[in-house]
């Protein structure tokens, strides 16, 4: 996917276009301006905090850099962006790490499961030192400058089959995205993986083509998966990561003092958008609550134990996807997890 899909003939081009004649109509005083395409809706935690970032750049480079948000896939679908940011046709996105994986495959490393440690603050200690740089600095040569990691949940088990013990999770059917990581992930777990469309899953849960499935208990509850799912397991498992991604001329173009407005930008929204994320979580919580679905959350004891079974096939399969920059990638993500 390095190579650009345009040339393919893949990449619509007409939201973009309509967007570059909304930014030249609107930036007025600002000496750069810059359109950032994502694919959550304007209420969600990404958005939300995407225009405090674009306040918080107006008001410190004295309204030199504008920043215009366009949500819900207005400016195409999120590989379009992608490539549409690479050839400089679009100036940013965010995206989520797990749709980048075709572009840069050391990205995929967000796959793994357990890879972040269940303390918030030493999760966003990983994304702010060596590991959560050396991952950015991944994306330079793919075509983009990649400034920022942002959380966006963690994903949990949910299946019409019982989950009370690691064990019961042998023979069990579960829908994954097509990434031969998340495949390990369940073979160790003696489960069947089935890489299925994201749109057929609550058919195929309804009608039992696969047991269970995982995702964030956000997107379980606006989904509507607890109706149709038995039992659900507070596991935190699985990063969901969203990863900022600009073209590099229109980042070189506006000069090193802006950029580092930029980057602080980013940064300082954090804590607020984690805390968004865990009330909107929350909130999906108490109304999956409210259905008949059993609930439980794994141990501490119980998380250490399933780490133990699926870290290391799961990152086997990333190293030999990944090639050599993977297992530098790994090498620094190793030393700074044992660190903590």
């Amino acid at each position: 996917l390095s190579r650009p899909l345009a040339a393919l003939g893949l990449v619509s081009t007409a939201g973009i276009l309509a967007a570059s004649l909304l930014a030249s109509s609107s930036a007025g005083a600002a000496e750069f301006t810059a359109r950032i395409g994502h694919l959550e809706s304007d209420q969600q935690s990404r958005h939300i905090h995407l225009q405090k970032v674009a306040d918080l750049v107006a008001e410190r480079s004295g309204g030199a850099v504008e920043f215009q948000i366009f949500p819900q896939g207005q400016l195409g679908g999120q590989r379009e962006m992608t490539e549409s940011v690479q050839l400089g046709t679009l100036e940013a996105t965010v995206s989520p790490a797990a749709f980048l994986g075709g572009f840069n495959a050391a990205v995929s490393i967000l796959d793994i499961p357990f890879l972040l440690p269940a303390d918030e603050a030493d999760a966003q200690s990983l994304r702010d030192g060596p590991f959560g740089q050396a991952l950015l600095d991944s994306f330079d040569a793919k075509g983009v400058k990649a400034i920022a990691l942002w959380p966006n949940g963690r994903k949990n088990f949910t299946s019409n089959k019982p989950l009370d013990s690691i064990d019961a999770f042998t023979g069990q059917k579960f829908r994954v995205m097509d990434s031969k990581i998340l495949i390990e992930q369940f073979d160790a777990l003696n489960a069947s993986a089935i890489a299925l469309p994201f749109g057929e899953l609550y058919t195929s849960l309804q009608t039992g083509v696969v047991d269970g499935q995982e995702n964030p208990l956000d997107t379980i509850q606006r989904m509507k998966f607890h109706e149709v799912q038995k039992y659900l397991v507070l596991s935190n498992h699985g990063a969901m990561e969203d990863v900022a991604l600009f073209n590099p001329g229109w980042w070189q173009s506006i000069g090193e003092e802006n950029q580092a407005i930029i980057i602080e930008a980013f940064h300082a929204v954090i804590p607020e958008l984690s805390s968004h994320k865990a009330e909107a979580v929350k909130s999906a919580l108490d109304v999956i609550s409210q259905s008949d679905i059993n609930i439980r959350e794994i141990s501490d004891e119980e998380r250490t134990s399933m780490r133990a079974l699926v870290f290391d096939k799961a990152r086997d399969a990333y190293l030999e996807r990944a090639g050599d920059e993977g297992t530098a990638l790994m090498q620094v993500y190793e030393e700074a997890y044992d660190a903590l």
